[in-house]
């Protein structure tokens, strides 16, 4: 009964009920409240299904003032003004003009009325400040058109009152924020120009309440409020307003002064003062982030030097900083903070200012140092801050002294426009000498600096555990993985200016490890990734020399140190080193030799993490140095690889299996190297004799009894066999033809025989019979053969033969299984197999593909993982992702799109009731919420329109999918789960827009019985169907937006960046995307931005590590 009364809106809502029903819904209900309800409250789902109801009617909002009149209760205010919230956003411009002016007077009203009184000001502060954000939304609409006294009328009601215009400040910071920081994504492109623009014109007014209230009051929250208001306007107001004198006049404050000072000189006057110290310096560093040229320098350089001389008095020179921010109040640390904020934001735009005269360059270095102790300090924000300015700092020395050769960059880069004659290059040449000699001392600081904070590389497994013991690491952090990437990059540009003082600090401090002056896992560990990390950027003969004086020092060191642990940490670091240093390897045999011996005596070490890293290392070097082991060497009897193979047992004795496969697939990486034939089989042989001669034993034993391929050690030794060979033809490729050859036929019996195996067990009837260890062992079994072949396959090199003798063998045990077995045991890698197949061998497998189609395409739709792909597809609704079997889902449409794109033809002959049956799964596939299986989808959508759009079948095909696509993408394209697939949306409906105006479709995409009337061309049809589709599907949107959005798309279809930028608009406009994350819609152009800095990287030795490099070093 309670519940009706409160869903009649027809009359007054009931307050007292509805406070209950809102105290239910938070837990916080009375005994009286639930006795006035009638109904179990005690249920917060019972109060949530009611308040939902009530917030989704359409006519609650006229209940709002009403509630918020006769409520004490916040909740409930708060609840009455979500409601209020959701029609401002998506429904105020269609309500009419009294309700909209009756409504924005009353917020104002109750603003003025709440904030004209301390007392309830500061008693109802939460209650204002949501009052404040939904007069906020209301201005987004109505100013400035609707309301253009909003300025004027602000500035006056805080005239009357200290509390009102501390809110006013609030309301400025508020509309500032949703104008200039969150508009993106929220507001149209046009709104936000006009908003800016409005902004922009009436600025004086706010411009002189802010500093008559920094000049005369004395109210400290007042102060705090006008100086976090004006730090929201800094960024954006002209730089007149900050930096020259304004008289201010009549401002109808109690005291009427005139007062002539600029806005910074008012800022420096509150930096000494505590209470609003850190507010001042945030302001101040948005004023140093500013740059517009030249004009203000002069004010800049005196802002900086008054700053220095007061900041000396707060914190002097001498202080500890990392100290003081350890034993500091929160206050002080973000002071701290924003003090490293200040001094990056300053000197990124501004320190060639200081540069150019003596009298500034003793502030500017005292500067830095305070910089540099900053980066000391024990907290990631902090060093964040301090290490992104070190790095681009560093990188404009590196990049002028990297462009000497090349005057007209270096000029540019130093904003000049000058001719290039003689005698200028050779000044600015001079220049660039006295920049670096200026900051000599300062770099010198940062390479210790980043010597001794670098961050772990992703390489290192070895880490210290909160409790101070040596581990293997269980999870990797990527904050730390981008902090050293930053890092290394920075000591690079630092070791490119000064190789010789990088190459005397690290070894200084190195030698300091051994003396024991400074020996700490830390200190070691962190040395040692810098000396890693700056791998390839000396010259080959100062590499050289460096690195045989490293090595052997920490050689020395792990032969000197005592300790498990201590062992474990240097030989972590000597793994890390070594492994990062290809080309010095490369070049010194014996001592690729004595590393690789050192890492197979790692190999026995059973500490955590050490055989691990010991594998990984050797994996990496023999990658790079592959052709010195095959090769008799100067001072050898035999290639490294024989010796190696000779006592193989022996090496890998005391590893784990998976350790043994990492090891083996290294060992194929020799083999592979070898040139001769003869040889090369040789080495296979030998190192597939040990799990040949088990695999024959096996294959024997079973001969005699089949039975014996059922006990689960001999199915744990099968896996094992099969997971070693294929690591090896990971790295060997076509060369490991011999050994599969040895082992196929055997292979695919044991697949069938346990296939049967898993089928039986399954079909009778046992409960989870799929998911026993027994079943998933069989499976693992299965699974493995199929990536074996599968790799061997992807990775030999493309001849036709090696096709025709493992295909047609595998149709029927593997193929033929798949389609026979109960949906529990089929196995997703067929279907990743046979897409690995048609993408190698392509056209070649056009005969193949009904087999193939026939085999796997109707039992896979038939599992639940692809059921929702025959559902209808008219509602406009993504569907959830359900499924028993999610790993069929994206290898099923890696097949099909291998398909669409190689043997697009078998596609053409299917039945219509098959290509039904395709385009639906395509279309089931965009519209999961899983981005991988979205993604495929897309893209096998895209290369199926571009393909029947070329073929004699694309009237036939478009007349019967064109619109359900059409549909369909307008579907995912304004759902926020489907965001990341924004560009694959845009070149779908691009290319369906295209396709209706080149006049390739020749006959009417409309059906004649069902329209009324006939349209003169395809794409009058289609610009009515969109109309008619966004404006039913989009009832917040008005037909002239909805018609300007179509006529948008419809012209600028052959310019993708303007019709791009149409659909962005159209996705803000009809309220889908607001107020989050948006990046995904601008994925495309931050893709083109990351490849220009992979080019620039490259060009710069050391930047990517010898190691990152795809293309194979010479090892000759």
């Amino acid at each position: 009964m309670a519940a009706e009364r409160l869903k009649d809106l027809s009359q007054p809502i009931d307050v007292p009920l509805l406070d209950a029903t809102v105290a239910a819904f938070y837990g916080t209900g009375s005994k009286e409240e639930k006795e006035l309800t009638g109904y179990d409250l005690n249920s917060r789902a019972t109060a949530d299904q009611i308040l939902r109801y009530l917030q989704n009617n359409p006519d609650m909002w006229l209940q709002v003032v009403h509630i918020l009149q006769q409520t004490k209760s916040l909740n409930t205010k708060f609840f009455a003004l979500q409601v209020l919230e959701g029609v401002i956003k998506y429904r105020w411009n269609a309500l009419p003009v009294e309700q909209r002016d009756g409504m924005k007077n009353y917020i104002s009203e109750v603003i003025v009325q709440l904030s004209s009184n301390e007392a309830s000001f500061r008693a109802e502060r939460l209650y204002v400040n949501k009052l404040n954000i939904i007069l906020v939304q209301i201005l987004k609409h109505d100013w400035p058109a609707r309301w253009q006294s909003f300025i004027p009328d602000l500035v006056a009601a805080a005239k009357t009152s200290e509390t009102i215009c501390e809110n006013c400040m609030a309301i400025l910071k508020l509309l500032s924020e949703e104008v200039f920081d969150f508009s993106r994504g929220e507001m149209t492109q046009q709104k936000i120009k006009e908003l800016k623009q409005s902004l922009n014109s009436e600025f004086q007014l706010i411009h002189e309440l802010c500093l008559y209230v920094l000049s005369a009051s004395q109210r400290i929250e007042l102060i705090r409020a006008t100086l976090s208001t004006l730090h929201a306007f800094l960024s954006w107001i002209p730089l007149g307003y900050i930096f020259e004198s304004t008289l201010v006049s009549n401002s109808g404050f109690s005291n009427d002064l005139a007062v002539s000072m600029s806005r910074l000189e008012t800022l420096l006057k509150f930096f000494p003062v505590p209470s609003s110290r850190n507010l001042t310096l945030q302001c101040l560093t948005e004023v140093a982030s500013l740059n517009f040229g030249d004009y203000y320098n002069v004010q800049y350089v005196k802002m900086y030097n008054i700053f220095m001389v007061q900041l000396q008095t707060i914190l002097p020179p001498t202080t500890n900083i990392p100290e003081a921010y350890a034993h500091g109040s929160s206050e002080e640390q973000a002071f701290i903070q924003n003090l490293a904020l200040f001094f990056t934001s300053f000197y990124k735009f501004h320190i060639r200012v200081l540069e150019s005269s003596q009298e500034n360059i003793s502030a500017l270095l005292m500067g830095l140092e305070y910089l540099i102790n900053e980066s000391y300090v024990d907290d990631t924000e902090v060093f964040k801050v301090c290490l992104d300015y070190w790095n681009s700092l560093i990188l404009e020395l590196f990049d002028s002294h990297h462009n000497m050769d090349n005057p007209a960059v270096t000029a540019n880069m130093m904003g000049l426009q000058v001719p290039l004659l003689p005698g200028i290059v050779d000044g600015l040449c001079a220049q660039l000498l006295q920049r670096r000699r200026l900051y000599a001392g300062t770099m010198s600081k940062l390479r210790m600096l980043m010597i001794c904070r670098m961050a772990k590389p992703e390489e290192v497994l070895i880490v210290e555990d909160e409790n101070g013991n040596i581990v293997r690491e269980t999870m990797k952090d990527n904050d730390v993985l981008v902090q050293y990437k930053i890092m290394r990059e920075t000591l690079i540009y630092l070791s490119h200016l000064d190789h010789e003082d990088t190459e005397k600090q690290m070894l200084k401090k190195l030698s300091k490890q051994l003396s024991g002056e400074d020996w700490t896992w830390n200190n070691l560990n962190t040395l040692c990734w810098a000396i890693g990390s700056i791998s390839g950027s000396m010259m080959e003969e100062q590499e050289n020399r460096f690195l045989v004086m490293v090595i052997r020092d920490l050689l020395n060191l792990c032969e000197i140190t005592k300790g498990k642990d201590n062992k474990a940490v240097i030989a972590s670091n000597i793994m890390y080193v070594v492994g990062q240093y290809p080309r010095f390897l490369r070049a010194h045999w014996k001592f690729l030799k004595t590393v690789v011996n050192k890492l197979f005596e790692f190999m026995h070490e059973t500490h955590p993490g050490v055989q691990d890293m010991a594998c990984d290392t050797f994996l990496k070097i023999v990658q790079k140095c592959k052709r010195k082991f095959v090769i008799v060497q100067v001072g050898e009897n035999e290639p490294f690889v024989s010796e190696l193979l000779s006592a193989l047992a022996t090496t890998v004795a005391d590893l784990e299996p998976h350790q043994i496969h990492s090891f083996y697939e290294s060992v194929g990486h020799m083999i592979q190297a070898e040139s001769d034939p003869h040889k090369r089989d040789e080495y296979l042989q030998r190192l597939m004799a040990l799990p040949n001669q088990k695999w024959g034993e096996i294959i024997g034993q079973a001969r005699q009894s089949v039975d014996f391929l059922k006990d689960q050690d001999v199915i744990r030794t099968v896996l094992n066999i099969l997971q070693t060979n294929t690591s090896v033809a990971s790295s060997l490729g076509t060369y490991f033809l011999s050994q599969i050859s040895l082992i196929f036929l055997d292979m695919l019996n044991v697949y069938r025989m346990y296939s049967e195996l898993i089928s039986s067990s399954i079909a009778e009837g046992v409960p989870f019979a799929s998911k026993t260890s027994y079943v998933k062992l069989l499976r693992s079994v299965k699974r493995e053969t199929l990536k074996l072949i599968e790799t061997f396959l992807d990775k030999a090199e493309d001849q036709p033969q090696i096709g025709k003798q493992f295909v047609p063998p595998m149709m029927d045990p593997v193929l033929g299984d798949y389609a026979r077995n109960l949906p529990d045991a089929r196995e997703s890698e067929v279907l990743s197999l046979f897409a690995t197949i048609i993408n190698k061998y392509k056209a070649a497998m056009i005969d193949d593909v009904p087999r193939i189609f026939e085999a796997v395409f109707q039992c896979t739709l038939e599992n639940e993982c692809c059921n929702a792909a025959c559902m209808t597809l008219s509602k406009l609704k993504v569907p959830q992702k359900s499924s028993d079997y999610p790993e069929h889902r994206l290898k099923f449409f890696s097949l099909l799109r291998a398909i669409a794109t190689h043997c697009f033809p078998a596609l053409i002959q299917l039945t219509s009731q098959q290509l039904k049956l395709v385009m639906d799964s395509i279309i089931w596939a965009f519209r999961h919420t899983e981005r991988n299986i979205a993604e495929t989808g897309l893209n096998l959508l895209l290369e199926m329109l571009r393909n029947f759009q070329a073929s004699e079948f694309c009237n036939q095909f478009y007349r019967t999918y064109f619109l359900t696509i059409e549909q369909e993408i307008f579907a995912v394209l304004t759902d926020t789960f489907h965001k990341p697939g924004f560009k694959l949306h845009v070149l779908i409906l691009q290319q369906l827009f295209c396709l209706v105006e080149n006049g390739l479709l020749t006959e009417p995409l409309w059906d004649a019985a069902t329209v009324p009337f006939q349209y003169p061309n395809n794409e009058m049809f289609v610009r009515e169907y969109t109309i008619k589709l966004l404006t039913t599907s989009f009832p917040n949107m008005t037909a002239a937006e909805v018609t300007q959005l179509v006529n948008g798309l419809f012209e600028s279809r052959n310019d993708l960046p303007t019709f791009k930028n149409h659909i962005r608009d159209f996705l803000v406009q009809s309220k889908e995307f607001s107020a989050q994350d948006n990046k995904d819609l601008y994925a495309e152009e931050a893709a083109v931005q990351r490849e220009k800095e992979r080019q620039r990287m490259l060009s710069i030795p050391g930047l990517i590590a010898p190691n990152e490099i795809q293309d194979e070093m010479l090892d000759s």
